[in-house]
């Protein structure tokens, strides 16, 4: 009697929607992220679950805005 899930082998969007610990291969759900300003061009590295508003180091735009989450990107430019 053959299962209706194959539970070795997960597909890869099944995977990415587990929690972390539960995964076949544990991962963070979290990274890290290059955004370059849309005025200056200066790339800036981003954490996508940042607690605060990303600014820009060269002129001080606003790169990332907080949503509770992740961070939403206002311009990503790479």
């Amino acid at each position: 009697m053959p299962l209706a899930k194959d539970l070795l082998h997960s597909s890869p969007e099944e995977e990415k929607w587990k929690h972390w610990k539960k995964r076949l291969v544990q991962s963070p759900n979290s990274y890290f992220m290059d955004v370059k300003c849309p005025e200056c061009y200066k790339i800036t590295t981003v954490f996508s679950y940042a607690r605060t508003v990303v600014l820009c180091v060269g002129c001080f735009t606003v790169l990332c805005e907080l949503t509770g989450g992740k961070h939403i990107t206002i311009e990503l430019h790479l």
